[in-house]
C-alpha cells in the first residue's frame, strides 16, 4: 500500500481542488456543449468525445461557486476534466487545470469547518499549502446514485 496519493489539481472559483489521478481519464479543452432540456440545473449539457457521449457537469452551479474571470492565458488552461465514476464518464468544467501532484497521506487533514463552497461531505481532506489549501474531492460522493442515474439517462 502506498502512502502517497497522486492528484490532478485544478482551480474552481477561488480554490484549488484535487482528485485522485486514477479517477481522471483525461483533460480536454473546452468543446461545444449541447444543452439538454429538463436536465438538472448543474448539468451543462453533453458533448461528443470520440463518438462517446459525455455529460458535462458544472460544479459552479452545483455548489454555488463564483466563476473566476480568466485571463487569456488561463482561458487556454480551462476545459473539462473527464472523470470515471464506476464506468460512467462525466466531464467536469474547470476554470484552470493546474498540475499533477504527489501528496503524502499523512499530510491530508480533515476539512476545516469554515471551508466555503463545496460541502464537507464531498471532501476527502485538505492539504495545507503555501497559498492556502488544496481541497481533495471525493468524486464518488459528489453525486448520489439517484443523481448519477439521472445523468446517465441524459445520454440516451
Amino acid at each position: 500500500m502506498s502512502d502517497q496519493n497522486q492528484l490532478v489539481t485544478f482551480q474552481l472559483g477561488e480554490e484549488l481542488y484535487g482528485v485522485n489521478i486514477m479517477d481522471v481519464k483525461e483533460i480536454v479543452r473546452v468543446q461545444e456543449i449541447r444543452s439538454i432540456p429538463n436536465a438538472p440545473v448543474y448539468v451543462e449539457g453533453i458533448f461528443n468525445l470520440r463518438s462517446e457521449i459525455i455529460p458535462i457537469i458544472n460544479l459552479h452551479k452545483r455548489f454555488h461557486l463564483k466563476k473566476v474571470i480568466n485571463s487569456e492565458e488561463d482561458e487556454l488552461l480551462s476545459g473539462f476534466i473527464i472523470i470515471d465514476i464506476d464506468g460512467m464518464k462525466l466531464g467536469v468544467i474547470i476554470d484552470r487545470v493546474s498540475r499533477v501532484v504527489t501528496i503524502e497521506k499523512e499530510d491530508i487533514q480533515p476539512p476545516p469547518q469554515m471551508l466555503s463552497g463545496i460541502g464537507a461531505e464531498y471532501i476527502q481532506g485538505v492539504v495545507r499549502q503555501e497559498q492556502g489549501y488544496l481541497i481533495i474531492l471525493d468524486i464518488r460522493d459528489l453525486f448520489n446514485p439517484k443523481e448519477l442515474q439521472k445523468i446517465a439517462d441524459l445520454r440516451r
